[in-house]
């Protein structure tokens, strides 16, 4: 008997039968997740860390080096109260900047702009700032990738987790 989500892996008591459990996101947890309560968007432990590489003024847009293949094309949140577009942006150290979220994304590049009914200009972020992206579907964003750089809450130092790929 297989089971599995991250609600079920969440909420479950008695496993009593169960072979499997698919647990999903539960280990990260993402914007999806928080948009149907399971999480807050605080207990998110996965982002991608990205630059700042050029603006738009006249567009309301900042343009990052994170797109799609970074970030994944997961628009799970689409559906949901709130929209996070491609995903929701944080200053590098991962707390949330207001009203950001990466409204487009090509294969390389996003871009970062004011979430649509948002009121108030945007912040300024030079070239260079760094920014930390929170991803709609944490699975589909670290397969995106070789390896995980884990920041200990400890601050220590950072260590390097290579993951495993393929099936």
């Amino acid at each position: 008997m297989s089971v599995g989500s991250t609600p079920t892996a969440h909420a479950a008591r008695d496993l009593t039968g169960v072979t499997e459990l698919r647990a999903g996101v539960y280990m990260f947890f993402d914007l999806v997740m928080a948009g149907i309560d399971v999480c807050t968007v605080d207990d998110i432990a996965l982002g991608v860390l990205t630059n700042v590489i050029g603006h738009q003024p006249a567009k309301g847009w900042t343009m990052i080096d994170a797109g799609w293949m970074a970030l994944s094309r997961d628009r799970g949140t689409a559906a949901q109260d709130v929209d996070h577009g491609y995903g929701l942006v944080c200053d590098e150290k991962g707390r949330v900047l207001p009203d950001l979220i990466v409204s487009s994304a090509n294969q390389e590049h996003g871009i970062v702009s004011l979430r649509p009914g948002a009121e108030g200009p945007m912040p300024d972020l030079p070239v260079g700032t760094r920014l930390r992206i929170l991803p709609n579907h944490a699975c589909a964003t670290a397969a995106q990738h070789d390896r995980y750089n884990v920041l200990p809450q400890d601050g220590g130092p950072m260590q390097t987790w290579h993951r495993f790929g393929g099936w």
